[in-house]
């Protein structure tokens, strides 16, 4: 009984991360079609801002005002702002699978330094294997623009930070981090937007697809996962986050026609065989720490 009460809310969590993950990734592609219209940049507040304006609607945190510590609250919103802002400039140059196996760097960092067991460095090989599978590493580097490379890597450092600073967020306002980490991303991406493409970010028909990328990329991903952090150790969730590059590659080919060799298909097994493992796993490293509520 124990052991299936403590499975359990693992394995939901487990879940929905997974869902947030594809739910992300599909945002993405549809952000990248927006880009010749208003930018990456206008994408980004697109994003950022309806994203806050419906879940300031929706949860109203104001309701739950009382001591909060906004130290946490503003380092945690930032990064988020500037993550998904580097990120949608890296897509401008290079393709989504690259982009998103560049990304993962930061979380890929935090799974490491916070592994104790062999048996995590055993998933954690697999997904540097798969990550070297899966860029054009030979033959091709060339071709990969430098600036879209270091965006990548820098919202790597940008979604490692979201990591860290959202589990402490997380575990002090539960579901209202997400709500006004949001608003506070925004304000740092909307400035960003207007200068790029100004009026352009008010035309009515393109408000159905900034909505779709809001709901997708932001609202229902990050509050899913905000579930997920709270309820994982760090280091697990790092290590399950190794699905994010396969699951981009697949939205990359499906949703944007970029095309994928062999060699990138089998780094994407890799990467779920290390992501499988890890949530095999998961239980175990959970009882050595504790979870937070």
């Amino acid at each position: 009984m124990s052991s299936r009460s403590t499975v359990a809310p693992l394995a939901l969590a487990v879940g929905m991360l997974l869902v947030s993950m594809v739910s992300y990734q599909c945002g993405a592609s549809l952000a990248k079609h927006l880009f010749p219209l208003v930018g990456a940049q206008g994408a980004t507040a697109y994003r950022l801002g309806l994203s806050a304006l419906l879940l300031l609607l929706w949860r109203r945190p104001w309701r739950h005002a009382g001591r909060r510590d906004w130290r946490v609250l503003w380092g945690y919103g930032l990064a988020m702002g500037a993550m998904n802002l580097v990120f949608y400039l890296s897509l401008r140059t290079i393709p989504l699978g690259i982009a998103v196996a560049l990304e993962f760097t930061g979380p890929l960092a935090l799974a490491l330094f916070g592994s104790r067991r062999w048996l995590d460095f055993v998933w954690i090989a697999l997904v540097v294997a798969g990550l070297a599978l899966l860029l054009p590493l030979r033959g091709q580097l060339h071709a990969l623009d430098p600036a879209g490379v270091m965006y990548a890597l820098a919202a790597g450092a940008g979604w490692a930070l979201y990591i860290v600073l959202g589990k402490k967020a997380g575990a002090t306002h539960g579901a209202d981090a997400v709500t006004l980490g949001t608003s506070i991303g925004a304000l740092l991406a909307i400035p960003f937007g207007i200068a790029h493409a100004g009026s352009a970010l008010l035309s009515p028909a393109l408000l159905p697809y900034a909505l779709g990328v809001a709901v997708l990329s932001s609202a229902l991903p990050y509050s899913l996962e905000m579930v997920a952090l709270t309820r994982l150790p760090a280091r697990t969730f790092s290590t399950l986050l190794s699905l994010e590059p396969a699951i981009a590659a697949v939205a990359g080919v499906a949703l944007l026609g970029e095309r994928l060799s062999l060699l990138q298909w089998l780094a994407i097994a890799t990467i779920i065989v290390a992501a499988a493992g890890t949530a095999l796993s998961v239980q175990r490293p959970a009882l050595a720490e504790p979870l937070a509520n």
